[in-house]
Formats: C-alpha cells, sequence, structure tokens
C-alpha cells in the first residue's frame, strides 16, 4: 500500500511516521515539500505520489492567528481537505483526516456526540469545520478524527509551555472553567494504524467509515493539567520553581485570547467504541508516558 502523509513534522505526522510504517510505503511530505495552501499543488501532490492512502493530519492550527489570516486558515484546513477528498476519489483512494473539538461552541451540559450539531465560534473552527464537510462531500471513502488537546513528546503543545514556566516562575495563573481530555499524538497515530489495519482485513463492503470523535478517557480543565503536568516532573526528579499548588485556576474571561475557545471540549467516544470496540485509556497515561519522553530527551 503507498501512503501519502501530509504534516509531517506535525505531533501528530510525527508519531504516524513511526504507527504507519509496517502498513505499506509512506510518502510523508510538510510545508516545504507541497503548500497545503496552494490547491493546484496539493492537486500535483496527490496526482504524482498515486497513493491507495490519504492521511492529513497537516492543518493551519496557529489558532489566535488565525483570526487575523482566515484567508490562509480556510486555505489550508477547508480547501486542501476537499481537493484530497477529490483527488482521492479519482485514484480510487481513501482519506483519513483530523479534526476538532472547536467546530463546537462549548455550551453543552454533556460531552458532544458526533451527531450533535457543529457550532464553531472561532476562524479556527470554522475552518476545520469546513473542511470536514468538504471532503465528506467529495466522492471519497474517508475517516475524519476529530480529538481534542493533542499533546506529543515533539512539536510545542501545552505541557512543553508548563515545563518551560515551571523552570522560570514560583506562581502560575491557568485556566480552570474549560473541560476536556488531553490526548497523544501517540494515541491517535496508534489508533489510525489499527483501523487502516482493519480496513485492510475487512474490505470496504464492512468497513464502517464516517466520522468519529477520539479523544483519551476522562477530563480535567487546563488548570488541573498543569499542576499533573509539575507534580509528574518533580517526581521524576525535574528541579521546578514552580509546585502544583502554586497553580492558580482563573475564569477565561480572566486570559483573554484572539480567539473565543469551547468550555467545554468533552467529546464522547461511544460510536468508535461500538464500531471498532475500542477503549480508550486514561489522559493521564498518554500525557505521563509524554512527560517521560521529554524529561528523558532534556536531560
Amino acid at each position: 500500500m503507498r501512503i501519502l502523509l501530509t504534516g509531517k513534522h506535525g505531533q501528530v505526522g510525527f508519531e504516524l511516521q513511526r504507527a504507519l510504517a509496517p502498513l505499506g510505503e509512506i510518502h510523508a511530505v510538510d510545508y516545504a515539500d507541497c503548500d497545503l495552501a496552494d490547491a493546484a499543488a496539493v492537486s500535483t501532490l496527490v496526482r504524482s505520489v498515486r497513493p491507495d492512502l490519504i492521511v492529513n493530519p497537516g492543518a493551519y492550527t496557529a489558532v489566535d492567528k488565525a483570526e487575523s489570516e482566515p484567508a490562509l486558515a480556510h486555505a489550508v484546513n477547508a480547501v486542501a481537505p476537499g481537493v484530497l477528498g477529490d483527488e482521492a476519489a479519482k485514484l480510487g483512494a481513501w482519506v483519513v483526516h483530523y479534526s476538532t473539538d472547536y467546530v463546537f461552541d462549548g455550551l453543552n451540559q454533556g460531552a458532544y456526540a458526533e451527531e450533535d450539531l457543529p457550532n464553531p465560534q472561532s476562524v479556527y473552527g470554522r475552518t476545520k469545520r469546513d473542511g470536514e464537510i468538504a471532503l465528506q462531500q467529495s466522492q471519497a471513502r474517508h475517516l475524519i478524527f476529530r480529538t481534542s488537546w493533542v499533546v506529543g513528546a515533539h512539536g510545542n503543545n501545552f505541557a512543553k509551555t508548563i515545563l518551560r514556566l515551571a523552570l522560570e516562575r514560583e506562581q502560575l495563573n491557568v485556566v480552570a472553567d474549560q473541560h476536556g481530555a488531553p490526548t497523544s499524538a501517540a494515541l491517535l497515530a496508534d489508533v489510525t494504524a489499527q483501523l487502516i489495519r482493519q480496513r485492510q482485513r475487512d474490505g470496504d463492503n464492512h468497513f464502517p467509515f464516517g466520522l468519529y470523535h477520539v479523544v483519551a478517557g476522562g477530563e480535567t480543565t487546563w488548570c488541573e493539567y498543569a499542576r499533573f503536568v509539575v507534580s509528574e516532573a518533580l517526581a521524576a526528579g525535574k528541579p521546578l520553581k514552580l509546585v502544583p499548588e502554586a497553580i492558580r485556576g482563573i475564569r477565561s474571561s480572566e486570559y483573554p485570547t484572539a480567539a473565543k475557545r469551547p468550555a467545554n471540549s468533552r467529546l464522547d467516544t461511544g460510536k468508535l467504541r461500538r464500531a471498532f470496540g475500542f477503549e480508550l485509556p486514561d489522559w493521564r497515561n498518554g500525557v505521563r508516558h509524554v512527560l517521560q519522553q521529554i524529561l528523558l530527551n532534556g536531560k
């Protein structure tokens, strides 16, 4: 199987190169190889590689910056997935694409299911939702995975930011009224690889293509997440100025950002469990593993 992988230097793309390696020949690209904002370049890439499968973690992910660059965010997050789907359909290929909790407004009381009505509140969220629709409207068979609060040992993320700040500060304020599940890039990559294997085994007629929520188990807030990161680092012997008790929870209104974040980013994974039998591990497991890698590499 020939696999075209975008965003190879991103958190998820990096882990996918590992997870997909046993499944076929990977043609991995990044911005230098193909600018996803250039629809013609995307078409040319697919036609030259002629993949059996396109895996697309590549995205415009600068959530706040997207508010001032809506056209660029739209080109990468909304147009490119549709182009990938159209080109895949012509080849008889299929597509795995990744989306976000930001397609929701965060006003639900419980976890969001796949059939809940999206209502994105930011440019990033709107463009990612438009990308879902564009791929769904293409003729390509596809899997779309919505996830949240991605964290990996490779690339930039919240956990790395907290570790850096914990070396510099004795006190820290972190938002405590946004709820979600930190999800490791490795978990997303491993779930992807497992479902690709299942599709190879079952064939198209019996494989449940479609949209799924894929997040780690449990839930937390950014504040409790930060406290967990600091606690784990201290337990591993990392010398920090900051202790968990010195991280103060604040309201989102006390930390204004250009893009509005959903207060509730909880995603229900029941559909994934029913379709594939997956019980996803608690978020702490993935974050702990990521921290072990970060701390080991930092020594």
